[in-house]
């Protein structure tokens, strides 16, 4: 007899002090909790999450089993499709132990045991790491039966509080989207578990607590409208100037999906990008940021139609897309990167490559002598070569010769000591190199990447397609189309810049924003 095979679902989920009235737009569509029909009853568990400051993994004891879900991929509307990976009854032994750290993205600890019950996990393990809580949490919870998928609303106790978390799971992720929009949430951001009860116990990145900002603290947002992706990053900046990340993630939209053909932004990508500038918003307002900014780069400062797009975010959104030339994006990534890292007192080059365009940095001892951008990104690249599929010899060669003309203002242009890569092309093959299931930004930063190491993955992304991609640990999925275009670019950087290897920066533009715009 065969295992019927687990098929991962992508879920949609809010919380709030109150959500009666989607609550009762849930329950209207649900036929069999219609008043005619019996009361559907609630089901209540007591459950133990364990979180990390590090990743946002989820991994709950429920009814003495432990269970670990991977978050298999983010789609373009901000929908997350959570994979069962693990299942296990207590004890547990050192083998699921190991895998339960794996999950929190941390190694596994010294064990002292063959082993370990769900108290001796806690207090032995878990509590020692200062990056690590255990948190009990009451559910009780009902469920409605939705077109296509289920609906859940739960009355959540965690942290000495108490919330409401509204969710809609499914196969299909348009019915998803179709259900959330009936319950009128489509500008409310999706939350998962483990964020959310993060927020609650003040677990966050850095130690930095969810919630609002604390007395004598300023708390930002930065939002980075990309070809490509749209970032988010809250920062808090305490009594003595320095800022800590709070929030940093990304949601692959594709602004720039058949720009190059158009010279347009199709409705669809900016649907996608609408959605996802609206969640993150409103996340900012949950987290207490103020103010929040939003720039725009490559792929709105050349499509006709951005200035309705940018009205169109105001006016669903409420906030303004600043629309910043090639040098001022240049600029912004070079100070967050002397800001992170520390430039070197001799010669260095910054570069940051995006989905639209590239910018690069001459420096030396920390000052700028000379920054420009070029029309060359990862997106516009994939869509001219095709690139988002398995490519012949012949197609990456050619692929290589326009790079290296468009990249020909750095001929002749003195080798510097150090090359400083950003950029999600830059993380991501970053990321792969270090085989991360969990990405760490902590990890990221400051890493090294050989021209070696990017022959081996050009290599191999040329002999597959986007869906084969997808596969490789350590790959963001939503940039399985333009990893390939991405990593022939930095290539050609480094050729042209006669170095064998880059310093690896995880922060960018919107980094620059906090030094440059909210530091004394």
């Amino acid at each position: 007899m065969t295992t019927p095979a687990i098929v991962p679902r992508w879920e949609w989920r809010t919380f709030g002090a109150d959500l009666g009235q989607s609550g009762a737009r849930l329950a209207a569509l649900d036929p069999a909790a219609l008043p005619s029909a019996p009361p559907v009853p609630a089901q209540a568990s007591d459950e133990v999450y364990l979180l990390s400051t590090l990743v946002d993994s989820n991994v709950k004891i429920r009814d003495g089993f432990l269970e670990i879900k991977a978050l298999e991929r983010t789609n373009g509307d901000g929908l997350e499709q959570w994979r069962p990976v693990l299942k296990a009854g207590f004890p547990i032994p050192v083998s699921t132990v190991v895998a339960v750290f794996a999950a929190l993205g941390l190694p596994p600890p010294a064990v002292a045991r063959p082993t370990y019950s769900l108290d001796e996990l806690i207090e032995e393990l878990i509590d020692p790491e200062p990056r690590l809580l255990a948190i009990p949490v009451h559910k009780s919870r009902v469920r409605y039966s939705l077109p296509g998928g289920v609906g859940e609303l739960t009355r959540v106790t965690a942290a000495d509080r108490t919330l409401w978390t509204l969710a809609v799971e499914s196969d299909d992720p348009a019915s998803v989207i179709a259900a959330v929009r009936s319950l009128g949430l489509a500008r409310t951001p999706n939350l998962s578990y483990p964020r959310a009860l993060k927020g609650l116990a003040g677990l966050a990145p850095d130690g930095i607590g969810g919630g609002t900002a604390d007395a004598g603290t300023q708390r930002v947002a930065v939002i980075d409208v990309g070809t490509n992706s749209v970032k988010l990053h809250i920062g808090e900046r305490d009594g003595a100037g320095r800022w800590q990340r709070v929030l940093d993630r990304a949601e692959v939209t594709r602004l720039g999906e058949g720009l190059q053909a158009t010279g347009e932004i199709a409705p669809e990508a900016q649907r996608r990008t609408l959605e996802a500038i609206c969640g993150m918003v409103a996340e900012s307002g949950q987290m207490g940021a103020d103010p929040v900014v939003a720039l725009g780069t490559m792929g709105l400062r050349t499509a006709s139609n951005s200035d309705a797009f940018i009205s169109a975010v105001r006016e669903r959104c409420g906030v303004e897309i600043e629309v910043i030339d090639g040098e001022t994006e240049a600029r912004l990534a070079y100070l967050a990167v002397q800001a992170g890292a520390g430039l070197k007192d001799g010669a260095v080059d910054v570069f940051d490559t995006g989905g639209g365009s590239t910018q690069v940095t001459i420096g030396r001892g920390g000052q700028i002598l000379a920054q420009f951008s070029l029309n060359l990104g990862a997106a516009r690249l994939a869509e001219q070569f095709g690139l988002d599929r398995v490519v012949s010899p012949e197609t990456l060669d050619a692929a290589l010769v326009a790079i290296g003309s468009e990249l020909g203002r750095l001929d002749g242009e003195p080798p510097p000591e150090a090359l400083v890569g950003m950029g999600g092309a830059v993380t991501n093959l970053t990321s792969v190199s270090l085989g991360m299931t969990h990405y760490d930004p902590d990890c990221v930063q400051g890493a090294v990447l050989t021209r070696e190491e990017l022959d081996r993955q050009i290599a191999l992304y040329a002999g597959l397609d986007a869906e084969g991609r997808r596969a490789i640990p350590g790959l963001q999925p939503g940039r399985a189309e333009v990893i390939l275009a991405g990593a022939l670019i930095v290539r050609t950087l480094m050729e042209k810049r006669g170095k064998d290897r880059l310093s690896v920066s995880d922060r960018g533009l919107r980094h620059g924003v906090l030094i440059e715009r909210f530091s004394a």
